[in-house]
């Protein structure tokens, strides 16, 4: 099967979609099916090196809704060279092209939503939303109406997507979403990010791995963390992620009105081996936000054996809390209190049961290869049920 994969941008600082479509691609090409990704990025941007699959990068755009000129063109001459087309994401003009370019053809089209129709942005961004209404109907409506069918990560995201607009129609499905375990040595990949981050030698880590942005729950975070920061003088706090709204100035001056800036490390973005150092450096991961799809930071928590300690907005909770992987609790300050509280209370026995609890939800749930598989299944059946209601047409 050849798949093209269309999103705006591969940028890993973006989030989730970009890293997902790497993972896929990679499992694909291993289960010998071709992957292919055409992008609004300039063909030499760094991350677009080594990527595990074809790229046909049209070129930067500057605006924010990702208009480019080339897309639409491109897509109505090649997309007949591919067995399906998946649009990654709403919201931007490359669904949109999707949709205008596929509309009336017979090659089938999917959308990922990857997220973006949570009601979390109805209720925190009211005005951007009414914006949103006025597209809706003419835009993104239709992209989700007339695709063959719209991908969701878990049944929590698929159940909250209802809730965004009563215009809504569409064929769900839920595929899910894994990466692949890390490679690599533990010990080796543990130590490098400790002697790049000296500071952190001997300290118990406490780890927030992400973008720094508002619906993260940053803020809840340090806040939080101040409430427990005296209960040992070993606990540390690192602060982890690209900082693409530049909030980290207020976060820190927070840190320091609270008195623990000297208790918080803020080491960027962090890839390779230094990313998985700092899982494995860490006793457990934190992610207390607002609104979370799927969460790959926490998959990626998971495989390196490290409980997770999240909101209840970030949709994959129930499986983590079935599974006994990590804690959860509300996306406020007294929540993510609570969420540090009870794991520094956990007798040592426990947390270790913990942590295998982690690895083994991992290998369950969130293993790359068994998310491809059902992506790929998914595909097959809906090609398959397309092809045979345009022959019985053709037969009529």
């Amino acid at each position: 099967m050849k798949i093209l994969h269309v999103i705006s941008s591969l940028d890993p600082a973006a989030g989730g979609p970009a890293e997902s479509i790497k993972q896929s691609a990679m499992q694909m090409a291993a289960m010998g099916h071709t992957i292919e990704v055409v992008t609004l990025n300039d063909a030499g941007a760094l991350w677009l090196q080594n990527f595990p699959a074809k790229v046909h990068a049209l070129g930067e755009v500057s605006n924010g809704y990702c208009y480019s000129s080339q897309l639409l063109p491109w897509l109505r001459k090649h997309a007949n060279q591919y067995d399906a087309v998946i649009a990654n994401g709403l919201w931007q003009y490359p669904s949109f092209a999707v949709w205008l370019a596929l509309r009336k053809s017979n090659i089938p089209y999917f959308v990922f939503t990857h997220g973006m129709l949570d009601p979390w942005f109805k209720h925190t961004y009211p005005l951007k939303h009414l914006k949103k209404w006025l597209y809706w109907p003419w835009a993104e409506y239709r992209v989700l109406r007339d695709a063959q069918a719209v991908f969701f990560t878990c049944e929590e995201e698929r159940i909250l997507a209802r809730q965004s607009f009563w215009l809504y129609q569409c064929r769900e499905i839920v595929v899910g979403l894994g990466i692949t375990a890390p490679s690599g040595n533990p010990d080796f990949q543990r130590e490098n990010f400790l002697q790049a981050n000296p500071v952190l030698r001997e300290k118990r880590i406490l780890l927030f791995l992400s973008r720094i942005h508002e619906k993260k729950g940053c803020d809840l975070l340090i806040k939080a963390f101040s409430r427990v920061s005296t209960s040992d003088p070993l606990l540390h706090l690192v602060m982890a992620g690209p900082d693409q709204t530049g909030w980290k100035h207020q976060l820190v001056e927070q840190s320091n009105r609270l008195g623990i800036g000297n208790r918080i490390s803020w080491p960027g973005m962090l890839s390779g081996d230094m990313k998985w150092g700092a899982y494995y450096a860490a006793e457990a991961f934190v992610l207390p936000s607002h609104q979370e799809n799927f969460g790959i930071v926490v998959a990626e928590a998971l495989a390196c054996g490290v409980p997770v300690l999240i909101s209840n907005k970030v949709n994959i909770w129930r499986e983590i809390q079935a599974d006994g992987a990590g804690l959860v609790d509300h996306d406020s300050v007294d929540g993510a209190t609570r969420l540090l509280q009870n794991w520094l209370a956990l007798p040592d026995i426990e947390k270790q049961r913990m942590r295998q609890a982690a690895a083994r939800c991992f290998a369950h749930n969130y293993e790359a290869h068994m998310a491809a598989s059902h992506l790929l299944k998914a595909l097959l059946q809906s090609v398959a049920e397309s092809t045979t209601r345009r022959d019985n047409q053709i037969g009529l």
